[in-house]
């Protein structure tokens, strides 16, 4: 998932990927989903944008 953010970062993901975006792409269910971004974010690879709660997105960090 983290090959196509970054293969994708200036078009699909302009406003970032959220965990219903993530979890359609890698066919997941929601809570591994959930659980997937918060490793990534956890390990520095993926920056949280402003906002929160359920409207939450996240970008591949710089």
């Amino acid at each position: 998932m983290l090959n196509r953010l970054l293969d994708n970062a200036g078009s699909e993901f302009d406003e970032g990927i959220a965990t219903r975006h993530y979890q359609a792409i890698a066919r997941t269910s929601k809570a591994t989903a959930t659980r997937d971004l918060a490793d990534l974010l956890a390990k520095g690879c993926l920056q949280q944008l402003p906002g929160g709660g359920r409207s939450s997105r996240y970008r591949v960090s710089d």
